[in-house]
């Protein structure tokens, strides 16, 4: 029905511009039932009818003839047929069909404009209309009382056109529109009632040949028209005159059609076809001036609109007629900016300077959502006037009601969205769901976040999420109908409650039905591609996106930079990237960009979790566990690590850790916030009552399982651990400037740099490697490296063990050599200082302070001993003093070092020189087997460092 209407409206204006002739060679046909009732009244006979002015006075006996006259008589020969020479009217439709100047005489054209200014008012031709439409005129009141003889009764009855069923009545008032009041100047009271107003606004003249049109009058916006009698005339006009003046040349065509349009935009009954469609269903849902228009002093298009686009999104039934008529209009609209007078007087500066020249289709108002939404600048009245049209036009109902959005997105729709029929709301969701993809095209890209600018900020113009979640939101929400605004209600604020309660627990109460949850998610997944579509975070977060982001320009980039300058944050501000970020930790699928990079992971390891509705973090934790997997990409690796960068910031952007610690650390580690700290202070706890054997473990199994993986996680990149990345941060540029962060490679290289570490770092370091002794698990390197051999040789090891089983496995045959030098690397760790030797340590708890304690009242806290602890329970292992447990280790040390003499530090350190020296050859050997030890003891006589010489001597007695 639509396609059909819009191609009568395009024949039709074709016809009007004079582009295509009439079906009778250009004349309409006038065999009607105007035409009969006049051949039947002899009184109204058109032999009868007077003759203008200007005509000649002679008479023939069949009455004055048109085509007699001399001013028209070689007009009508030229142009008209001959059969209709003796029917006035004809004769008068021929030539106004041909009434260019250039065809017809100046004389003659006067006299057809006298002729039918006297039809008008002339009591015979009004008494055909009394006859023809008796039964009419008695049903309608107004038309009854009107005074005879001045033509106001054919007025009434033309205005009344469309109440009209009598068949002969209606034929006729339609054949006397189209030929007699074809200019709208003969319509009964319009030059009286509005000469005024032409005056006063000088929109056109009274001159012979010189149109005033109506239209010129309404849209003259600056000084509109005052007087009500006028305006009353204008919109009959309109009414008569569905595309102004059927007369006019193609240059003014448009123009005329602008005039028009605006007149439907003020008064939507101007388009009968509109008025006619809508009627019932403007009855059924009370669309009247006293229930949805109360303030409103005409029927304007708007109104109607939003009351019935009101009843659709209720699921109320509105004809498919009245939809398709709506459809047209709501395009209209959305196409000229000017058949909205709230965005011409708000917007007027806007336009002015920043979109000028962009005014047809939609081109002006797309320039002004960009305006809006790239640069923020528009002033209040202005964003507002917007907003409402969007309302108004509701495309997002149906993108095709925005031409600029249409064009520009054709070709992506007809690849990535084909699957879905035309016009579906969920065109505009498959759109979103590819922006930033391969299939999106630039124009089509800025199109349509300039819309969803607008669309996400009054979450009724989303129609699936407004079907899916409109008992929600009146439930929790407290929200009004489709069509009443509040004004008290900032934009997203309604959304912004709606995906606080999605991700609520049953204990926590209030939760969305799982069809609304449903599309918030959807919703939550596509804007989060851009800070500007969640309008509180714009808001409140504009002072800081310029402050500290404004080079970030990139998808995504935004909203990370915001995340990575948390703490920087004003308040407002920080609360509400926290809570999105809060939810990001929940549902990892709102990061669509990080999502995308990582789908060659997703799918090889972490479908399952995916597949599953409900995230409660497992993805995040499915995807940091196989970082390092070889179907990871640089983009995806990234992310994954920026997110757990910011997860440091706060224990409650980890989701899972959130969950599984939240009442220990309410009971443990009150106040404190970060990640790390919180890590930390139940680590510790943790550690403390293990330590202390028999005593309860205060943190709760749960919580513990969780912070283990917690804790894996840090030990992978020194910037996951912000304290020692701080303290190390000038090491890392000096030693380790071209190690690449991730895998614990930075750590690994600080170890193997630590005598070069300044001192703080130094000490973080020593720190690091004291709790990875003690928890082999923690140490990355270690795990990586060996975790084949651990498969092998220690899975019944308990984790704590872990080490200690690989040391006892080092030299078999079936050991890596990877993890063989892994193994070696971390026990000559342990023998720099016992501390680093749990084992050790444990085993001589009561000999170190017994024989040692000089050794310990030297030492610096955080600083390696470089062995001298374990020289001096040698010694006393030589002197058998030593208990049980303590000679057992120290046994074991002795023969390690025996054969590695990299295992013993003082070695190392006072025989450096001589080493190189005297035993080159035995250093460069590809696998240690004791070459060097017994390199010094023959050469024992020719080393002169007396310190080194002692050292050596101490292998002779093992």
């Amino acid at each position: 029905m639509a396609a059909c209407r819009r191609v009568q409206r395009l024949l039709l204006l074709m016809l009007i511009c004079g582009w295509i002739g009439s079906a009778h060679g250009g004349k309409l046909d006038t065999e009607n039932a105007a035409d009969n009732a006049e051949r039947g009244k002899n009184a109204a006979g058109e032999g009868k009818a007077a003759a203008p002015d200007g005509a000649s006075s002679v008479r023939r006996s069949g009455g004055w003839k048109l085509a007699e006259e001399a001013a028209c008589r070689e007009d009508v020969s030229r142009i008209c047929p001959k059969h209709s020479w003796n029917n006035n009217l004809a004769v008068l439709e021929c030539l106004q069909d041909r009434k260019d100047e250039t065809e017809i005489a100046s004389d003659c054209n006067h006299l057809l404009w006298n002729y039918k200014l006297n039809l008008t008012t002339d009591p015979k031709f009004e008494s055909v209309a009394i006859e023809v439409c008796k039964t009419t005129i008695s049903g309608i009141k107004e038309c009854a009382a009107e005074e005879r003889g001045k033509g106001y009764l054919v007025s009434c009855l033309v205005d009344h056109r469309t109440n009209i069923s009598e068949y002969q009545c209606n034929q006729y008032i339609t054949k006397m529109t189209s030929i007699v009041f074809s200019d709208y100047r003969l319509i009964c009271g319009f030059m009286d009632k509005c000469k005024d107003d032409i005056n006063k606004l000088h929109c056109g003249s009274v001159n012979t040949g010189e149109k005033v049109s109506p239209g010129a009058l309404w849209v003259t916006e600056s000084r509109p028209v005052k007087m009500k009698n006028c305006l009353k005339h204008i919109y009959l006009l309109l009414h008569i005159f569905p595309f102004e003046l059927a007369y006019l040349c193609f240059p003014q065509c448009k123009d005329a059609l602008s005039t028009r349009q605006k007149l439907i935009a003020q008064d939507y009954k101007v388009s009968y076809s509109l008025a006619k469609a809508c009627k019932p269903d403007l009855r059924k849902y009370r669309c009247n001036m006293d229930t949805a228009m109360p303030r409103a002093r005409e029927a304007k298009l708007s109104y109607l609109l939003l009351c019935l686009e009101a009843a659709v999104h209720r699921g109320q039934t509105v004809s498919g007629e009245c939809q398709g008529e709506m459809l047209d209009y709501r395009r209209m609209l959305m196409e000229d900016y000017s058949l909205s007078p709230e965005i011409v007087l708000h917007c007027r500066g806007e336009i002015d300077t920043h979109c000028s020249g962009l005014h047809h289709k939609g081109r002006t108002l797309h320039c002004l959502m960009r305006v809006s939404r790239d640069k923020g600048i528009l002033e209040g009245h202005c964003q507002k006037a917007l907003q409402t049209l969007i309302q108004e036009t509701d495309p997002g109902a149906d993108y095709r009601i925005d031409r600029a959005l249409n064009e520009a997105c054709e070709s992506v729709i007809q690849t990535a969205c084909k699957h879905i029929r035309n016009g579906d709301p969920m065109i505009l969701s498959c759109l979103m769901e590819h922006l930033y993809t391969d299939k999106m095209v630039e124009d089509c890209e800025h199109r349509l976040l300039e819309l969803q600018y607008f669309i996400s900020r009054d979450w009724k113009l989303d129609p699936i999420l407004y079907k899916k979640c409109q008992n929600d939101a009146a439930r929790i929400c407290h929200t009004h109908g489709w069509n009443e605004t509040s004004e008290f209600m900032p934009p997203g604020a309604v959304f912004s409650c709606l995906y606080r309660h999605a991700y609520r627990t049953e204990m926590q109460g209030r939760r969305l039905s799982r069809d609304c949850k449903t599309e918030v998610q959807r919703i939550l997944h596509q804007r989060a591609l851009d800070v500007k579509l969640d309008p509180e975070l714009q808001q409140r977060c504009m002072t800081d996106l310029g402050k500290w982001c404004s080079e970030k320009t990139e998808a995504g980039q935004e909203l990370e930079c915001l995340q990575y300058h948390l703490d920087d944050l004003v308040s407002n501000c920080r609360d509400v990237v926290g809570n999105l970020t809060e939810l990001e930790s929940e549902d990892i699928q709102i990061e669509a960009l990080l999502i995308r990079a990582c789908e060659p992971v997703i799918q090889s390891y972490c479908h399952e979790v995916a597949d599953n509705q409900i995230d409660t973090g497992d993805l995040m934790e499915c995807l940091v566990a196989n970082k390092h997997q070889k179907e990871m990409n640089e983009k995806c690796a990234v992310g994954v690590t920026h997110f757990q960068l910011i997860q440091m910031k706060d224990f409650r952007f980890s989701y899972k850790f959130k969950m599984a610690c939240k009442e220990d650390v309410l009971k443990l580690c009150p106040n404190i916030k970060k990640k790390v700290d919180v890590v930390i202070c139940l680590s510790t706890t943790v550690r403390n009552d293990t330590l202390q054997e028999g005593r309860e473990q205060r943190v709760s199994m749960k919580c513990r399982k969780q912070l283990r993986v917690e804790e894996l996680e840090m030990s992978e990149d020194i910037r996951l651990e912000p304290d020692l990345y701080e303290s190390c941060r000038q090491d890392i540029k000096q030693h380790c400037q071209n190690v690449v962060f991730g895998n614990a490679q930075v750590i690994e290289c600080l170890k193997e740099n630590k005598k070069r570490l300044t001192q703080h770092c130094h000490q973080k370091v020593f720190k690091l490697q004291e709790t990875e002794m003690m928890d082999p698990e923690l140490d990355f390197q270690l795990m990586r490296v060996c975790k084949q051999m651990i498969r092998r040789f220690c899975s019944d090891t308990d984790a704590k063990n872990l080490l200690q089983c690989l040391k006892q496995n080092k030299n078999s045959e079936l050991m890596d050599p990877k993890c063989k030098q892994m193994i070696t690397k971390r026990q000559i760790t342990q023998n720099t200082d016992y501390r680093l030797n749990p084992v050790l340590r444990k085993a001589c708890k009561a000999d170190i302070p017994k024989f040692c304690q000089n050794v310990l009242n030297n030492a610096k806290d955080d600083n390696e001993l470089e062995g001298q602890v374990i020289s001096c329970l040698k010694l006393k292992y030589a002197d058998q003093r030593l208990s049980p447990d303590c000679e057992s280790q120290i046994t074991v040390i002795l023969q390690e070092s025996a054969l590695d003499y990299r295992l013993d530090p003082q070695l190392q350190l006072q025989c450096t020189e001589e080493i190189l020296r005297l035993c080159a050859e035995e250093v460069a050997a590809q696998e240690q087997t004791g070459q060097v030890e017994e390199c010094l003891k023959i050469n024992l006589l020719k080393i002169s460092h007396e310190g080194c010489k002692k050292v050596s001597a101490s292998y002779l007695f093992f």
